[in-house]
């Protein structure tokens, strides 16, 4: 017999009626009475859990982040730790967080879990950034690593993410066993937890601070390339700084002065950690909004440079100073490459570029960087989308010595300079785009001069991230029909463009135009990549962590003006296509 449907009242009335249910949770569902549309979003099925562990609302509901379902989450884990040899259980599990509700009560739920199972875990004394928790997971040697956050989502949200002993997220086998041993703890309310005094008694529960921020700083002191040149030019360049309210403010300071860089300025409405991101909608370091405080502050100063990371730290935005004194926003793509170059010709300029040097990116990130690496002699490897796939790269050259890792970066303003953490790093990235920033100041250029100049060399470059919602019960319908549209009718040119290549990752092929089939060497994934006859690429996949379908197109010309009009052509031909 199959398994027996549950529908989502059911459900429903099981937390209705749950006597345990915690206080606020309680007082959260009385006030959604009535209210059946929210109502059957919340409860109508668990809240997804995959290879980028779970995020969602806050709020009661099995599709909700809350204790029960953080609870659910870290039984999986610890399930799975018990299947494990002794000693490998016996390392524990690192776990931080960020500034979101929730998120510390989160963190010691979790670790009250992993107690009553006998595992150990070395929890945060206050909130720190996702990459240090990659770092710490390598430095204490744990077994895994638990991330309490949502990245850059708006306020109502918050997340929860798993890493493997590498210090990247969790690969895809462990993550599918994590994830089956999760659907087995069904009943939320009977998993069992120990308390705190247990845990302190038992030892399982460490609490870990400065002793690993200094270790993980001293690490970021190797990212400067040129010290003599950061401390040159730092002392006068002026630089804005926000962490949106965030975990970067401690250690983004700390990693700056450590660098030389002593003029920089914190927007000070925004230094200090708020779950409620009150200065603005969405804290986003991609958004514009997100930088009018910065702008605004870095006017009155005449900063050279502004930069912004997201609420945990991993990700980072830049706005450069333009010749008319306003401030541009630059594009993943374009930071990236910009690091890119700098890091390159500082090595070679220093003759210490090494013969197999390699820097690695996702299947939709900008070929801009590939030219930069090529014209260097650099080795681009292409990975699917996934800080992870970043991380396995990494391991494997480190295992083989077949490549030098250099760099490695996500268009979603993700980027690794030194891997002593295996997921993006926004501190490293705050102190390597200064001292970029002091290399242009040095010849008196700005960012924007210098981002002008890569443009002239490589050819004008130009990407779009365009994500289509699809929220609620039949959300996931949606964007599976789409895709099941891309693949079935299977579009033969974009925007008078043709389609000489087409990729299919689920099915591991490439198809050319005149039929020819070989296959792919990556990982199974839902992807779909078009490549046009004006060397244009267009990649489109569901979002692994939102009810969002994405669609990304890159593309250049011999103009800005030029390759920004492709892109809006390539978008209405897309948004067409997806009616």
């Amino acid at each position: 017999m199959g398994e027996e449907f549950v529908s989502w009242k059911d459900t429903y009335q099981i937390w209705k009626n749950e006597p345990s249910l915690e206080s606020g949770l309680k007082q959260e569902l009385d006030q959604l009475t009535g209210n059946d549309e929210q109502l059957e979003d919340a409860f109508y099925t668990p809240l997804s859990f995959g290879t980028a562990g779970m995020r969602g609302l806050l709020g009661p509901g099995i599709n909700r982040m809350n204790i029960y379902t953080v609870r659910q989450a870290t039984e999986g884990l610890a399930s799975f730790m018990d299947t494990l040899d002794q000693s490998v259980k016996n390392r524990g599990v690192a776990i931080s967080f960020d500034s979101r509700h929730h998120s510390q009560e989160f963190a010691h739920e979790a670790a009250r879990v992993l107690g009553h199972h006998g595992i150990k875990s070395f929890v945060f004394e206050s909130l720190r950034p996702t990459p240090e928790l990659s770092f710490t997971v390598r430095h204490l040697k744990t077994y895994a690593g638990i991330m309490i956050t949502a990245s850059h989502n708006p306020k109502e949200y918050n997340g929860y993410k798993i890493y493997g002993e590498d210090g990247g997220q969790m690969p895809p086998k462990e993550s599918d066993l994590i994830t089956s041993y999760v659907r087995k703890a069904t009943d939320l309310f009977t998993i069992e937890v120990a308390d705190e005094k247990q845990l302190q008694d038992d030892h399982t529960m460490t609490i870990i601070g400065d002793d690993v921020d200094q270790d993980y700083l001293a690490n970021v002191k190797t990212v400067t390339i040129n010290p003599e040149l950061a401390k040159e030019e730092g002392k006068d360049m002026k630089l804005v700084f926000t962490p949106l309210h965030g975990t970067g403010q401690m250690l983004g300071e700390k990693a700056l002065q450590n660098a030389g860089f002593t003029n920089y300025e914190i927007v000070a409405e925004q230094a200090k950690p708020d779950g409620d991101f009150s200065t603005v909608t969405k804290p986003n370091p991609e958004d514009a909004a997100a930088f009018d405080l910065s702008i605004k502050l870095g006017k009155k100063i005449g900063a050279d440079v502004l930069i912004a990371t997201d609420p945990d730290a991993d990700r980072l935005g830049t706005a450069v100073r333009q010749p008319n004194g306003e401030y541009q926003l630059l594009t993943g793509n374009q930071i990236a490459s910009i690091l890119l170059h700098y890091i390159l010709e500082a090595h070679k300029q220093a003759n210490d570029l090494p013969d197999n040097a390699a820097a690695v990116k996702s299947i939709v990130s900008t070929e801009f960087a590939t030219k930069i690496a090529e014209s260097y002699g650099v080795t681009m490897i292409n990975v699917l989308t996934g800080f992870k796939y970043i991380a396995q790269q990494i391991e494997h050259f480190e295992a083989t010595g077949e490549h030098t890792y250099m760099f490695g970066f996500e268009e979603s303003y993700g980027y690794l300079i030194k891997p002593f953490a295996h997921d993006k790093d926004a501190i490293q990235s705050l102190v390597l785009l200064a001292e970029v920033a002091a290399y242009y100041r040095h010849q008196g250029k700005t960012l924007y001069d210098g981002l002008q100049e890569l443009f002239k060399e490589y050819g004008y470059f130009r990407e779009k991230t365009i994500s289509q919602l699809y929220e609620g019960v039949g959300g996931p319908e949606k964007i599976k029909a789409l895709m099941k549209k891309f693949r079935e009718e299977a579009p033969s040119e974009f925007a008078g463009h043709q389609v000489v290549t087409t990729e299919d990752f689920s099915t591991q092929t490439r198809t050319d135009a005149n039929g020819t089939t070989s296959k792919l060497d990556l990982p199974v994934a839902n992807v779909l990549k078009y490549i046009l006859d004006d060397e244009t690429w267009i990649a489109i996949r569901p979002s692994g962590t939102e009810p969002k379908l994405k669609f990304y197109v890159g593309t250049n010309a011999d103009s800005l003006e030029a390759a920004n009009q492709k892109l809006t052509d390539f978008e209405n031909a897309l948004n067409e296509f997806s009616k």
